[in-house]
């Protein structure tokens, strides 16, 4: 694997009570070889070139025990926005792994969004931190139909074996759920999709389901979704063309009614939706070090 320079691995961030209530953003590698054919991150704005080719920080785990000796805030830190921290080079490298030592050692949370069940390697660490901190994972899991998770995100398990991690760690007292982003109009935008998807999310012991009920289109993002699109779906690049344009949120036709349907059935199961009461839900009150010496 390359190892490019970095001189920094946590990033302060503004939007956490927007976005799982995260203090710190963090990548650990730059890249992702899952191949989603949706992906956000091939935008030119995020200037990730070659994005399928998966490359680590140098002295990633040097500079991030540097930076998390010096905050005195033990936030939670978001692992994986960018490009999944679970990807097959992490099998040979763990830098993800030493990361969660790290986090353990100095006493941070942690918020990791995913698609991969090797995830599960690690729920030895992920129980650990959460008797000190909170953490929350999000898997990404776009349809309940293993045979289209594979079109469109063809270099990652399937749909089935991420509900599968799901049970596993919920079993374990980790707080879990399912980020069901992006939906793709016209694909993954079915009703009784929905319906089963969140049928089995409460099966499987998901705590919380997350949608905006669409997806984004920009620039070369674009591009590389409407060459899939004519690879795998016919036709439908020629749809997204009459009903968007060059439209950035694109979310379904019918949303209001989709996500009509989606709230009733997470309602039906007992399971979150608002994203301020999935932060309420799994955030637990953290006395600092100096709190728990005095007393």
């Amino acid at each position: 694997m390359e190892f490019i320079k970095t001189k920094t691995i946590l990033t302060k961030v503004k939007y956490g009570n927007e976005w799982y209530g995260i203090d710190y953003n963090m990548n650990l590698y730059k890249g992702c070889s899952h191949s989603c054919i949706y992906c956000d991150s091939r935008s030119n704005c995020y200037h990730i070139d070659n994005f399928d080719i998966v490359r680590g920080k140098e002295n990633a785990l040097y500079i991030l025990e540097a930076e998390l000796s010096k905050k005195r805030e033990k936030g939670i830190i978001g692992i994986g926005a960018m490009s999944d921290t679970y990807n097959p080079k992490e099998l040979k490298y763990e830098q993800t792994r030493s990361a969660l030592k790290l986090i353990l050692k100095y006493g941070f949370g942690v918020s990791i969004d995913t698609k991969s069940d090797l995830i599960l390697r690690d729920i030895d660490l992920l129980k650990q931190i959460n008797t000190k901190n909170n953490v929350i994972i999000k898997f990404t899991i776009t349809t309940p139909n293993d045979k289209l998770s594979k079109i469109i995100e063809p270099n990652v398990c399937v749909s089935s074996k991420r509900l599968q991690a799901i049970k596993t760690l919920s079993d374990n007292g980790i707080f879990v759920g399912i980020m069901m982003n992006p939906v793709l109009p016209f694909i993954t935008d079915q009703e009784e999709d929905i319906k089963e998807l969140v049928r089995l999310a409460h099966k499987n012991g998901a705590k919380f389901i997350h949608t905006y009920m669409g997806m984004t289109l920009r620039e070369n993002q674009r591009d590389y979704y409407f060459d899939k699109l004519d690879q795998y779906f016919i036709g439908f690049k020629e749809k997204y063309i009459k009903y968007y344009n060059e439209r950035y949120n694109c979310v379904a036709p019918n949303y209001k009614k989709l996500y009509k349907i989606f709230t009733d059935e997470c309602n039906k199961y007992g399971l979150l939706y608002k994203m301020n009461d999935i932060i309420k839900a799994y955030k637990k009150e953290i006395k600092s070090s100096e709190q728990i010496t005095l007393f």
